[in-house]
């Protein structure tokens, strides 16, 4: 029969592959393969990332990970930026370009654009103009709109984003340091090719291995790879298989880490975009209805989460004056704990270390102490 897992044991166990049960040991370069890639649109969300993960994280060690290329940013998993190791930007992105060829067929304004233009030939001057140098958005659209005039230079631009593998290089990226975007190739980045036949298998074995136990809906929220059934199948002698309480079935690697639900959980926060949250179909082993509900709608662009007790619990922003947490109800003793992971978050960042506590009720939030 096969075995239930409660939303806590899942909660637990997904906690334990993020790291997040207990500060890890382990240097920001392992932390970053074995997380499979941190999310990373926001340039500065890696380092809180890896704060609340890493035991003596330094942000400066991140920082020279990136300059020394050992690290990059490159859109991959959903399309969205993600700073990977080196060796993962040459499988993933070449797993991932279906997605991006998706976006580009579904484009409400460049598809239409695009769609009777010899595209690989704007995609091999692009490709040129990448081998000279890094360039930025401005610098593209001008040289390759004089390269086909009779083509919209931001839909060229978009055209050659979406089929070449694209790494940002630094400064951007870099800890309290802010750049334009600009673009090069990973070939070009990196001195390798890209890796022309990967293994879509070992990838979510890796998946598995840092989010699990996850289901088939699941593994494709996190990629948004489709035919992912045949692979799972291929897979499943590989793996053992659960069911949550809902009767979906969930699969996992036989040796990977699953804690008593009991287990204590200390406070943690997580920048604007990190993966534990938005890697999953179901995000319910991190966030109860009640309680989204009740944060949805204070929860603007540029806050990240608190975890309490191993789910979100309220949500916050850095000032340069306070920590904001806005939060749902909690005991006394939460929201010390609470206000003081804040305090230290916000020396890591620099900010004064002092955290505004801001109650909140379905009718919104509430100012308090």
């Amino acid at each position: 029969m096969t075995a239930v897992l409660s939303r806590g044991a899942l909660n637990r166990a997904t906690l334990a592959r993020q790291l997040l049960l207990a500060r890890t040991e382990i240097g920001p370069l392992h932390a970053v393969h074995h997380l499979v890639g941190l999310q990373a649109q926001v340039p500065h969300n890696p380092y809180t990332a890896l704060w609340s993960r890493l035991a003596g994280f330094r942000a400066e060690e991140l920082s020279s990970l990136i300059e020394r290329r050992e690290l990059v940013r490159i859109g991959v998993m959903r399309g969205t930026i993600h700073l990977v190791t080196a060796d993962d930007c040459l499988v993933l992105r070449t797993l991932t370009q279906p997605v991006f060829e998706a976006q580009l067929k579904r484009h409400r304004d460049y598809s239409p654009v695009l769609r009777d233009v010899d595209l690989d030939s704007v995609v091999e001057s692009a490709r040129h103009l990448f081998d000279e140098s890094p360039r930025t958005g401005p610098e593209l659209r001008r040289l390759l709109g004089a390269q086909f005039p009779d083509v919209d230079p931001p839909a060229l631009v978009y055209g050659a984003q979406m089929r070449l593998a694209l790494v940002q290089p630094p400064p951007r990226g870099l800890w309290g340091r802010s750049a334009q975007v600009s673009w090069t190739t990973a070939e070009a980045w990196l001195g390798r090719r890209l890796d022309a036949a990967p293994s879509l298998d070992d990838v979510l074995l890796r998946y598995f291995a840092a989010f699990g136990p996850a289901s088939l809906a699941d593994a494709s929220t996190w990629s948004r790879l489709t035919g992912l059934r045949a692979v799972v199948e291929r897979l499943r002698p590989r793996l053992v298989v659960f069911r949550d309480e809902r009767g979906r079935e969930l699969f996992d690697l036989p040796d990977a880490p699953r804690p008593d639900p009991a287990a204590p959980v200390p406070v943690r926060y997580l920048p604007e975009y990190d993966n534990v949250l938005l890697a999953h179909d179901d995000r319910s082993r991190f966030i109860s209805p009640n309680d989204r509900g009740a944060l949805r709608p204070v929860w603007p662009i540029g806050w990240g989460a608190v975890l309490h007790d191993g789910v979100v619990r309220g949500i916050w922003r850095a000032a340069p004056d306070s920590m904001l947490v806005r939060h749902v109800p909690l005991s006394r003793r939460g929201l010390a704990a609470v206000a003081a992971e804040g305090r230290r978050l916000a020396r890591f960042l620099g900010v004064a270390p002092a955290v505004r506590l801001e109650p909140v009720s379905r009718r919104g939030p509430h100012r308090g102490g």
